[in-house]
């Protein structure tokens, strides 16, 4: 087990409110740095998908790579690189004089998506080809998940092992297991706030996809993430229910097969989040945190009478400078 230290989160008492967490970030995050965007080609080879990077100075040598790490995130539902906790990890990465990117998952970020297949949550094949497209121009990539972007980075280092291309990775607020965390957002609060606003894109963007009549009737009827799943992304994607997509999606039960360094951090107010990774679930490889609070994807600070979302991107960058440290 990794001997990896950190700074303790501790927001003030005022502000340790998991929805105060998890709403807020999105209204004080900084600017959105200006992207350099490639569109390129999914693993299925039917529709588009963004990579938005935030370069910085580095030079490609002899091997027609760049030396310094690049640091790749994958999204939580309908975000994008203009997520708060894209901004910040973007800035981080970019204060170490690191490169960064946010790999889109199909139908994010702006780009419509043109196959059959959407989000499937445990498709590491999709991430496999994201990570081996950016290797071929950066040496050294570390992985950051967050949400249902970190339960499909855990499932890949699980899946891919040893080979595995990130050198390490850093999973935050994941629902890593998709059926007990489908029911914590069926609370009233989840049904009520946050499956609304993350439900709407997702009917729309089914809806825009060619749906035949019945289909989209069945859609339109939605009102849980579960009974979308239900209807719509467990038959598009081969899967027999909403139960079984969930069962074989979850990267929980695959955490004790990871090979390199990661870090799996969890609040434990986080309102999206069902079951969480407990030490006899995961590998000698991984480190769990679990704060006290922080909301989902939130970790939002108050110190010399400014709000600042650091804590989830620094501990991010120290535990990879702390896994290069020991190579």
């Amino acid at each position: 087990m990794s001997t990896f230290t950190y700074t303790e989160f501790k927001p003030p008492f005022w502000l340790a409110n998991a929805h105060l967490q998890t709403i807020l970030p999105k209204f004080i995050a900084p600017d959105v740095p200006i992207y350099r965007r490639e569109l390129v080609k999914d693993s299925l080879d039917e529709s588009e998908v963004a990579y938005d990077f935030y370069d910085t100075n580095d030079i490609v040598l002899s091997d027609d790579k760049y030396h310094k790490p690049l640091v790749v995130l994958f999204h939580g539902m309908e975000g994008s690189s203009h997520s708060h906790y894209a901004r910040t990890l973007a800035y981080a990465a970019h204060r170490q004089g690191w490169h960064f990117v946010v790999a889109h998952f199909r139908s994010c970020g702006g780009v419509p998506i043109k196959g059959s297949v959407f989000y499937d949550a445990g498709d590491t094949k999709e991430l496999e080809h994201s990570l081996q497209y950016l290797a071929r121009k950066y040496s050294t990539i570390y992985g950051v998940g967050v949400s249902l972007g970190g339960n499909a980075l855990a499932k890949y280092m699980s899946d891919y092992n040893e080979k595995a291309i990130c050198v390490a990775a850093v999973v935050a607020s994941a629902p890593v297991d998709l059926l007990s965390s489908s029911i914590a957002m069926e609370r009233f609060v989840g049904r009520r706030i946050y499956t609304p606003y993350l439900l709407h894109p997702i009917i729309q963007k089914a809806i825009d996809n060619n749906l035949t009549e019945e289909e989209i009737k069945a859609v339109k009827a939605t009102n849980l993430i579960s009974e979308f799943d239900n209807i719509f992304t467990a038959p598009r994607h081969g899967y027999r229910s909403k139960n079984d997509y969930y069962n074989k999606a979850s990267a929980l039960p695959h955490l004790i097969h990871i090979a390199k360094p990661t870090l799996v951090i969890s609040a434990k107010d986080d309102p999206f989040l069902g079951a969480v990774a407990t030490n006899g679930d995961v590998s000698n490889s991984v480190t769990l945190l679990n704060t006290q609070h922080g909301g989902h994807i939130g970790f939002l600070d108050y110190q010399d009478r400014k709000f600042n979302l650091d804590w989830l991107p620094e501990t991010a960058i120290s535990f990879f400078k702390d896994v290069a440290s020991r190579m």
